[in-house]
């Protein structure tokens, strides 16, 4: 008996591979749907598809792990890949951990299954996290293996019969979770054509946003937002509420061209409204308790790592190291900071620690402690190497 088991999110890619695997002599097919805060129409899709297609299915609830082992350290790090927060890509080794634990529970497999197509990044990641957790389960990408396009996909699922009726009137590609949603697909793929209000569905247009503006409070220790308002929230609560706050103000929508891992230049839309309110304010807090030195060599850090995490290598020897020392910098992030969000603005209006590296007596022009004169030497010294080059170069 061949078993194959499809890591299944309900729509076409994933759908239109269970009747393939049964055409090749798959017996017994198992579906896992990672519930990583999609909508509940989504999960509740995706299991009423899996009965359709005659498929052992589960359910697996991971939106309290990918809050807490997953936003909260893309926060720690100001997660940002040239103006994307990371949403869709620090699911993705989530989901294949999760999978790779059914599969070891409900198998032995003859192969573990995934709908990612040869032109985008989740195929790297998923892929990579299978092998790490489940190795030595054979790995099968239908769509890519088949090179279809999305006609052709349709035209099989017609054939087969398999239940696609709303994949095959969806105009946009949306895949969502709770750090964010990804919109692409249809005329959002020509970088010129101004994407319709109809893709958005977590933040109100700036033009509808209300006219009063909104103060937030966030409270942070240890580098992880642990407070709204002054209201203690665990991750998952605290992440959905600055969703909805500054969704409601218009905050979060983000136009970008990305630069897929295999070269490919695309443009993609993002509605990232809590992502972009946490980690605002967690910058802010940074900067009010890091050294100069740190805060250079911070960025670097999160540079770095935000490059291995859009590559799905969560894994990875320097994602440690990165990691170690991110948490000897976030043990000093503590403190409150205030955000005002104003019809698709955000401002940090005041921020405050137990650790600023910051004294109002020496900062003020109206303090006289600061001894003023101290300071001529070393203005007199600033900057000789760049004079000497000035002189040599008027010579």
């Amino acid at each position: 008996m061949k078993k194959a088991l499809v890591v299944y999110s309900g729509g076409l890619d994933t759908t239109v591979c269970i009747p393939v695997l049964k055409e090749e002599g798959f017996d017994e097919i198992h579906t896992v749907t990672v519930d990583v805060g999609q909508p509940e129409a989504d999960i509740e899709q995706a299991s009423e598809r899996a009965r359709l297609l005659g498929t052992k299915h589960t359910v697996v609830d991971a939106k309290a792990t990918f809050a807490s082992d997953y936003c909260m350290p893309a926060i720690a790090f100001n997660a940002d890949y040239f103006g994307y927060p990371l949403s869709t890509a620090i699911a993705r080794p989530l989901i294949a951990m999760e999978a790779a634990r059914v599969a070891k529970q409900n198998g032995p497999f003859d192969a573990i299954v995934h709908g990612c197509t040869g032109k985008g990044n989740d195929q790297f990641r998923i892929e990579f996290g299978l092998r790490q957790h489940a190795p030595g389960i054979p790995i099968r990408a239908i769509i890519r293996e088949r090179n279809w396009t999305r006609s052709e996909e349709i035209e099989y699922a017609e054939k087969v019969g398999a239940p696609i009726a709303q994949s095959k009137v969806k105009i946009w590609s949306i895949d969502e979770n709770l750090w964010g949603r990804s919109i692409e697909g249809g005329r959002l793929e020509d970088p010129s054509f101004e994407p319709p209000e109809e893709i958005f569905q977590w933040t109100t247009s700036p033009e509808r946003a209300p006219d009063e503006s909104t103060i937030v409070e966030i409270g942070f220790q240890c580098g992880k937002p642990v407070a709204l308002d002054g209201k203690s929230l665990p991750a998952l609560e605290l992440i959905a509420r600055c969703n909805e706050i500054a969704g409601m103000n218009g905050v979060g929508r983000i136009d970008m061209m990305e630069d897929r891992m295999i070269g490919l230049k695309v443009r993609e839309n993002y509605e990232c409204p809590g992502a972009v309110l946490l980690i605002a304010a967690h910058k802010a807090l940074e900067a009010l308790v890091c050294a100069p030195h740190e805060r250079r060599f911070k960025q670097l850090v999160d540079a770095e790592w935000a490059d291995l995490v859009y590559k799905g290598l969560w894994s990875d020897p320097l994602f440690e190291d990165l990691t170690a020392f991110c948490q000897q910098i976030q043990s000093r992030v503590e403190g409150v900071v205030r955000v005002k969000l104003y019809k698709g603005s955000l401002t940090v209006i005041g921020r405050q620690s137990p650790w600023a590296l910051y004294s109002e007596a020496d900062a003020s022009f109206d303090d006289a402690s600061f001894d003023q004169n101290a300071m001529a030497g070393m203005v007199q010294t600033h900057g000789m190497s760049s004079l000497l080059f000035s002189r040599l170069k008027e010579k």
